[in-house]
Order: C-alpha cells, then sequence, then structure tokens
C-alpha cells in the first residue's frame, strides 16, 4: 500500500482517539508502569481473554509481588498460581525471564525490546508492548485487536467494503501502516485505543482477522493435548505431589493414552519428571 496523505492518518487518529475518549476498557495493568507488572500482563494476555486474566493478574501480584520473588519461587507454586490461565510453559517462561533479569539486570527491566526479545517467552510483540506500556517508547508492534482495525480501515475501507474478495494481507504491510500511522506522543495510550478499538469491532462486523496471512482458528480445547497436559499440572502442582499417569486419567476422565502423550510432551518442556512410576512437578 502506498504512503497515506496527512488527511487521511489525520481522519483515522481522530476516529480512534474519539472512540477511545468514550469508550476505554478499564484494566489493573493499566493502571500501572512498573515494568514486572506489564511484563506479567503481557505473558498472560498471550493466548488468553483479557476477562480471564483479570483475576489471575490481581492473584500473581498478591503471591509474587516482584522479580525476585517470582525468581525465588518454587516452578510447583508458580505452576499453582498460574492454573487457569493454560500454555502452562508461559508461567515457567515468565519466571525464568525474571530470572534472568534479576541476575543480568540488577532486577531492573531493559527498556531495549531487542534485549528483552532475547529473553525466554517474550517475542517481538511482548518486547515492544512491554517497552511501550511501561516507558511510553515510540515502538511499531502489532496483534488480534490491532491487526482487525486495520484491516477493516485500511482495507475493507471502513467496512464498505466486503472482506470476501480481499487477497490475504501480510503483517509486514500492516506494520507500514501502523508506522505511518502513529501519533507524535502518548504512545501508551494510542496502543490502549487500537486495542478497545479493534475488540469492539470484531463484536460487530465478521472478523477482519480472517484475511490476515497469519490468522489460524484455534483448535478445541476439549478431547485436546492441551486439555490433557492442564490436568497433568493441575493434578501434581501442590506440595511434594507425585501420582502416576493413570490416577491422573482416572480422576480426571481423560483416556490414559492421551494423558500418556502429554506426560511425554511436559517431560520434554522439562515442567514435570518422572520418578519411577510416579510423576511430579520438576522443581
Amino acid at each position: 500500500m502506498d504512503l497515506l496523505s496527512k488527511d487521511k492518518i489525520t481522519e483515522f487518529q481522530n476516529i480512534i482517539w474519539n472512540y477511545y475518549k468514550e469508550n476505554p476498557r478499564v484494566f489493573p495493568w493499566r493502571k500501572t508502569t512498573n515494568p514486572y507488572e506489564i511484563l506479567v500482563s503481557e505473558i498472560m494476555l498471550q493466548q488468553t481473554q483479557t476477562e480471564r486474566v483479570v483475576p489471575k493478574y490481581e492473584e500473581w501480584l498478591h503471591f509474587f509481588p516482584t522479580m525476585e520473588a517470582l525468581s525465588q519461587a518454587s516452578l510447583s507454586d508458580v505452576l499453582t498460581h498460574w492454573s487457569g490461565l493454560g500454555y502452562n510453559r508461559r508461567g515457567r517462561f515468565l519466571q525464568q525471564a525474571c530470572t534472568q533479569i534479576v541476575l543480568e539486570f540488577q532486577g531492573i527491566v531493559p527498556s531495549d525490546p531487542e534485549v528483552l526479545d532475547s529473553l525466554p517467552g517474550i517475542g517481538p510483540y511482548t518486547a515492544r508492548a512491554v517497552t511501550t506500556f511501561s516507558f511510553n517508547q515510540k515502538e511499531v508492534f502489532i496483534e488480534t485487536n490491532i491487526r482487525s482495525v486495520f484491516i477493516f480501515f485500511f482495507y475493507m475501507n471502513g467496512g464498505t467494503l466486503s472482506s470476501e474478495n480481499l487477497p490475504l494481507i501480510t503483517d509486514k504491510e500492516l506494520l507500514n501502516l501502523i508506522k505511518q500511522t502513529l501519533p507524535e506522543d502518548n504512545f501508551r495510550h494510542w496502543y490502549y485505543a487500537l486495542m478497545d478499538y479493534g475488540a469492539t469491532l470484531k463484536k460487530v462486523v465478521k472478523n477482519p482477522n480472517r484475511k490476515s496471512a497469519h490468522y489460524t482458528k484455534q483448535s478445541k480445547f476439549e478431547g485436546s493435548l492441551r486439555q490433557a497436559r492442564g490436568a497433568i499440572i493441575r493434578q501434581l502442582t501442590g506440595n511434594n505431589v507425585e501420582k502416576s499417569l493413570l490416577d491422573i486419567a482416572t480422576t480426571e476422565q481423560i483416556e490414559y493414552q492421551r494423558i500418556e502423550k502429554a506426560a511425554e510432551s511436559l517431560i520434554a518442556e522439562q515442567l514435570i519428571t518422572k520418578q519411577g512410576n510416579l510423576y511430579v512437578i520438576n522443581n
């Protein structure tokens, strides 16, 4: 797509800012600029709905108020308080990233997104989101709600064009538009505004993200390996809990073969370990 005109950029910015002024979403992580607290929220929000994250975020900060507290916790405690968010390796990655920050950066979260990107579980989006929301830095990044906004406005012409005949759109194209439309300041709230507009947009129009070249529909949870992995972690968290896979399969009412396959993947990720015929969290 060609360079946008100044009038087009101004029009777009006004629409987004005006919507945000009247309809800002309120989340606890938007009330802080503490980099650790922002990092916690961003890792939790990966592949998890905001409504589910809010109570877990507040619980997490109660038990692990600082990076130092998290770095010193047992993996069992980490997974216990991560329970309910899914993708348990994210909890371990968060602990590993914070431990590395404590050891290598004296507990100070780096403001360089390239440095953050090198830490466990922190990709390009999370690194730039953390630096924007913590330090109000001018960064260019994309996530699902932002993607919807730019496809809707710049490829569907604000909803006047159907998405059916659109070619698949790459994030590289969208990042170019995101960069062009950044305001001169207040980057933190600009990205909040984009996310809020996108969250509402997907409720009122057919999901524009379906035209993204990177769009994938999440598989069903029921009957999945994710479900079995979560069941194993749930059964093993606590103080010195050890169980056989048969006990876990019976208690959770999940077929043994799926529990066994899930256990193999959790061992490979070093989340659990086998001791004889029993399994435990890998503390």
